[in-house]
């Protein structure tokens, strides 16, 4: 049976964790991309493959090509992309439950569109991953291209795209320019509650410019509390993404409404955000609907607070004993 494939846009982050136990020593451990991969891995059905589009610095390369060789879902063609610096590092440091700092060192380059349009080509996809985890994986310029030349379904968790790297390596939020063009680019768009407020005012008004430029569903994560969805009124499962329709064409009412959490601990929430997405899209690819697949995402969010780190999670999301 051919498979079909999913690209994966994002970035390797090696995370070092202080303050998740105030009683225990920093934690190393892979975090960034190797959340949603591992989300992706657990959630899609059998159908589909995964394709890394991902850069990885040479420092890291090792250790990536071994992460990426423990999920069940990759492509046998699938590798990441070993390139000539250092790789992202990020020191965490959690001040409670969800709040945390975060300073970057390293990181490589992101695309430009004449080096990752002959990937995109000989990747051969069905459905396009995209999560902003150093905030220059892609320009605006490079994302429109990306979205001229790809027909299938676009999902993106905008993310880094909304911090700022401060001189120090610390992250700080930053308003995003040009939110409609970026709009413009996915069919499915994710943000949590802090970055929401860098894109605009409030939700509903985000949700009108995002519907308006062609997004079919945005979500809005609010942690603990579960996550507000905003959908066009002729959106419910991935195929309704092939029917063709004016931009900002309107027919009818937005469907919106507010999805409680299932209860979560507080063992380690880093990387929640990041496989709520990845189990969301995985599910409307297997053929759920919206609110199906919303809860779906809700139970693997809360199943990750029980795992550190995201070296095993795929298994610890099928609800399997890790042997990695």
């Amino acid at each position: 049976m051919t498979k079909k494939r999913i690209g994966v846009i994002g970035s390797f982050v090696w995370d070092v964790i202080y303050g998740r136990d105030p009683l225990s020593p920093a934690v190393e451990e892979w975090g960034g991309i190797a959340y949603a991969l591992s989300g992706l891995d657990a959630a899609l059905s059998d159908e589909w493959e995964i394709v890394p589009i991902i850069k990885v610095g040479d420092d890291l390369a090792v250790r990536a090509a071994h992460f990426l060789s423990t999920l069940e879902h990759l492509a046998p063609d699938a590798a990441a992309i070993e390139v000539p610096y250092p790789n992202s590092r990020v020191e965490l440091r959690y001040y409670d439950d969800e709040r945390r700092s975060e300073i970057l060192t390293g990181g490589v380059p992101g695309w430009n569109w004449s080096g990752l349009k002959p990937v995109l080509d000989a990747a051969k996809l069905d459905a396009l991953y995209v999560n902003f985890l150093s905030g220059w994986e892609l320009d605006l310029d490079t994302t429109m291209l990306i979205r001229q030349h790809f027909s299938g379904p676009i999902y993106c968790d905008l993310h880094m795209l909304a911090w700022a790297v401060q001189p120090t390596g610390l992250r700080t939020l930053r308003p995003i320019a040009n939110v409609r063009e970026w709009c413009g680019c996915f069919d499915l768009l994710q943000v949590n509650e802090d970055e929401m407020t860098m894109l605009a005012p409030d939700p509903m008004a985000l949700a009108a410019t995002a519907l308006h430029a062609g997004v079919r569903s945005l979500v809005v994560t609010l942690g603990k509390r579960g996550a507000v969805y905003f959908a066009a009124p002729d959106f419910d499962r991935i195929d309704d993404l092939r029917e063709a329709r004016p931009l900002g064409a309107s027919f009818g009412p937005v469907r919106t409404s507010l999805v409680p959490a299932e209860s979560l601990g507080s063992t380690d929430p880093t990387g929640c955000g990041d496989v709520w997405g990845a189990t969301y899209f995985s599910r409307l690819l297997a053929g759920d609907n919206l609110n199906a697949a919303i809860l779906a995402a809700h139970r693997a969010a809360a199943r990750n607070v029980d795992h550190r780190g995201a070296t095993g999670l795929a298994n610890h999301l099928r609800g399997k004993i890790s042997l990695t």
